[in-house]
């Protein structure tokens, strides 16, 4: 079925493919994003007036910070973004009467979680290690007491580590993808990573937008939903794998300078609430979704190499 969405972050690069998602299954999108000159989420009265004269059926609300590493060096502004953009989609969309609004936040809420508790249930506590998953702790709060205190249609979509083309180099894969395509440009041999030991819960940025989406359509409001693929990868084998697909041969090298201040060692979410309320499976193999990511990191140099020299 059909519906009028409002997607905050249509230009991030989740945003990016749920529009695309979303103009698939002909659903009339209206895209909210700094970009594209829409008001900042802090900024409450825009936000509301935005939502009011679009009158949307569903809100996707993906607007947000989501460097953990830039959250400890601006926590206040990380919330602000966060916990409180959160508050004011929150309260617009009760004002308007928005039937549902898909708020998504994170399985970083979840913090250090001990073996025996894998994998993670939507009913583990909530203990944050980062700034970052603090804000979005905080944002599933606000989310709940629009659930409870004005009947609001929320459902919050707890999104374990996604990834793909599009991604920015901020994050793991995408910048070991560009730093092998930058050997492969130089004919260096070493590329940098951190913690190699870690590891956590992959899945392609383009089947989480699907399951979005059928949260929308089929989950219940007020509950909570792991997006996740239900099997935990060390940052080794995801290093490894790209390693194996570059043009000349490769090798790691530890820097400790990317470790992060803190890091959890597994992350591993259970994703069947997801799969019973939805139907939704993930469908992209994570070698495809890597060797896609490579791709993007190289066509992103040869646009940068015309643009120097063309």
């Amino acid at each position: 079925m059909a519906m009028r969405a409002l997607v905050t972050g249509s230009r991030g690069f989740v945003g990016t493919h749920l529009v695309a998602h979303l103009n698939a299954c002909a659903d009339d999108v209206i895209e909210v994003d700094r970009v594209i000159g829409s008001p900042p989420i802090e900024d409450a009265g825009a936000v509301s007036e935005l939502i009011a004269e679009a009158r949307p059926d569903a809100v996707y609300h993906l607007a947000g910070q989501s460097d953990v590493a830039a959250s400890w060096d601006d926590p206040i502004g990380t919330f602000q973004t966060n916990a409180d953009g959160t508050l004011h989609v929150v309260r617009a969309c009760i004002d308007v009467g928005v039937e549902r609004l898909l708020s998504v936040t994170s399985s970083d809420i979840y913090g250090m979680v001990d073996p025996e508790e894998l994998p993670i249930t939507e009913h583990a506590p909530l203990r944050p290690v980062n700034p970052y998953a603090a804000s979005k702790a905080a944002a599933e709060m606000v989310c709940i007491q629009g659930f409870l205190g004005h009947g609001l249609g929320v459902i919050r979509a707890r999104a374990f580590n996604h990834l793909g083309p599009g991604q920015s180099d901020r994050f793991l894969a995408p910048a070991l993808a560009a730093r092998i395509v930058g050997n492969e440009q130089s004919g260096s041999t070493e590329v940098p990573v951190g913690n190699l030991s870690a590891r956590r819960d992959f899945t392609d940025v383009r089947d989480v937008v699907r399951a979005y989406r059928l949260l929308v359509v089929d989950g219940v409001p007020g509950e909570a939903y792991n997006v996740c693929s239900g099997r935990d990868v060390a940052v080794s084998d995801i290093a490894e794998t790209l390693l194996g697909l570059a043009k000349i041969p490769m090798i790691l090298e530890q820097d400790q300078r990317l470790f992060r201040p803190v890091d959890l060692p597994v992350q591993r979410g259970d994703n069947a609430k997801l799969k019973q309320a939805t139907g939704w499976n993930p469908e992209i193999a994570l070698a495809d979704t890597l060797a896609d990511t490579l791709e993007d990191a190289r066509g992103r140099q040869t646009s940068q190499t015309g643009d120097v020299h063309g």
